[in-house]
């Protein structure tokens, strides 16, 4: 393997296929007693929305049109 000028390596498919790696699985370099290896961290990252706790908890019965016309101070 070769790097490239941005510091990039292209890893094999093969390898890709065996450590399960597809588009936007999220990989990391550990060092080990002078070693380095790449792990695999997850398949698909998620990022954890702010609100996920409060999701479901609305008691408010008020449909889109209403919300907005509150938010903007109408009557």
């Amino acid at each position: 393997m070769q790097v490239s000028q941005n510091g990039q390596i292209t890893i094999p498919q093969n390898i890709r296929n065996r450590l399960g790696i597809k588009n936007d699985t999220e990989v990391e370099f550990i060092e080990e007693s002078g070693r380095f290896y790449l792990m695999k961290i997850s398949a698909f990252p998620r990022k954890k929305s702010k609100f996920r706790r409060l999701r479901g908890i609305a008691t408010v019965k008020m449909n889109s049109d209403e919300i907005m016309a509150l938010t903007r101070g109408e009557e």
